[in-house]
């Protein structure tokens, strides 16, 4: 099994110049790529490969006007057109948009070097272009008698430098088979609600930081916008609260998972839409500190590493209303009501019983294939499962004809 171990470190400054001499190059690549793909279908109805674009690249590199591409390692720059065809491979196959041209002030800064462009030798690695090993920060060991396929060196919004090495991990494999199944519900008062009764506190990250992320930002908003000193020294220190925040968030949601991977063979969660409780103006800070999303994509990838089974129950699954003791279904309950009394005289937690319930229907589909919606079905009749249509671009669509004027996206 491949899996990334990350690592910060402290580069030199001559490591520093290079590593963001090469950060401008790839970015630069991959948006000539990008209009050079884009104009080919638009003007000619030619798909451009990544064959083509890699022979551009070589044309590109001998002209005046681009020879500082060779100032750095070729291998990142040809890494940035094979993530651009990947990119098109996925909009194509419909699992994501048309790509987006890269800015130099939003987009991550990243190079991925192959083999061929580091060597790593007793704990040391020295890449491409470079004299002296990078000093990285070991805070934890690689696999013994494991060497890195790919390397990919970054850097944040903070300024942090960090180091990923793609390596195989003969230590993933399958946990022994466990007899537990587990129904999760998440919320706001408790970041979890498990169908054992057991709550899992919601650290609120976001609140504990937020005076000195409101006086960071203040001083952030009281300099003049540009290229000033002043001003990027400012917005780093707001990035670096951000990031501490964002750390500790991913820190205490990765021992949760782990934990619940471990113990419980079948994990049921409720597939939240997040990105519509975001459009929530009350609710939308208290969600996105929440990381919902984050914890379901955790939790799907560590349960295929480990062997073990994520089922997510229906959203319009009503989980709060069933009584899981006689399963009559009640009707309104406003979120002000945590406690609720059914007609059989069961006496309901709001949170452990909506776990029970997820629990209940996820077991319901893994054994005879279930519904997960006996209640309610979702509005129009259709599945309430069903992804939202992707937004295509003009040239994609079936009307367009040949000659149409068609606006680009602009380049930054």
């Amino acid at each position: 099994m491949k899996r990334a171990f990350k690592y910060r470190f402290y580069p030199t400054d001559a490591q520093a110049v290079e590593l963001s001499r090469t950060f401008g190059c790839v970015r630069k690549v991959y948006n000539l790529a990008l209009a050079a793909r884009t104009e080919g279908w638009v003007l000619r109805q030619e798909r451009v490969n990544y064959n083509a674009t890699s022979t551009m690249l070589t044309a590109w590199k001998k002209t005046e006007e681009l020879a500082y591409l060779n100032d750095v390692s070729s291998v990142p720059l040809q890494q940035a057109l094979r993530h651009l065809q990947t990119a098109f491979t996925h909009f194509f196959a419909r699992r994501a948009q048309y790509p987006r041209f890269k800015s130099r002030k939003k987009s991550r800064k990243s190079a991925e070097y192959t083999t061929s462009a580091f060597r790593f030798r007793d704990g040391r690695l020295t890449l491409a272009k470079m004299a002296e090993p990078l000093d990285i920060v070991w805070s934890r060991p690689l696999p013994e008698g494991v060497a890195p396929s790919t390397v990919t060196v970054s850097q944040d919004s903070a300024g942090r430098w960090y180091v990923s090495l793609l390596c195989e991990d003969p230590s993933v494999k399958p946990l022994p088979a466990a007899e537990t199944a587990v129904g999760v519900d998440a919320g706001l008062d408790h970041l979890l609600t498990l169908s054992t009764g057991e709550k899992i506190t919601n650290p609120r990250h976001e609140r504990r930081d937020r005076t000195r992320l409101a006086k960071a930002q203040r001083q952030l908003a009281r300099k003049v916008k540009g290229d000033g000193a002043n001003r990027a020294k400012a917005r780093q220190k707001v990035a670096r609260i951000h990031a501490r925040i964002a750390d500790r968030r991913r820190d205490n949601l990765h021992k949760i998972t782990t934990r619940l991977v471990r113990e419980n063979q079948t994990i049921v969660i409720e597939d939240l839409t997040v990105r519509n409780l975001l459009k929530n103006g009350t609710l939308a800070r208290a969600v996105s500190d929440a990381a919902w999303s984050e914890f379901r994509s955790l939790l799907d990838y560590k349960a295929q590493w480990y062997g073990r089974e994520v089922i997510a129950v229906d959203r319009w699954f009503p989980s709060s209303k069933l009584c899981s003791a006689c399963g009559s279904l009640q009707g309104k309950m406003p979120l002000h009501v945590r406690t609720w009394t059914c007609g059989c005289g069961a006496t309901h937690d709001r949170d452990v019983n909506a776990a029970r319930n997820i629990l209940a229907a996820g077991l319901a589909v893994s054994a005879c294939g279930a519904g997960v919606r006996p209640q309610r079905s979702s509005p129009g009749g259709q599945s309430a499962m069903k992804q939202e249509p992707l937004r295509r671009e003009p040239w994609e669509s079936p009307s367009f004809h040949e000659g149409e004027e068609v606006k680009l996206p602009a380049s930054p």
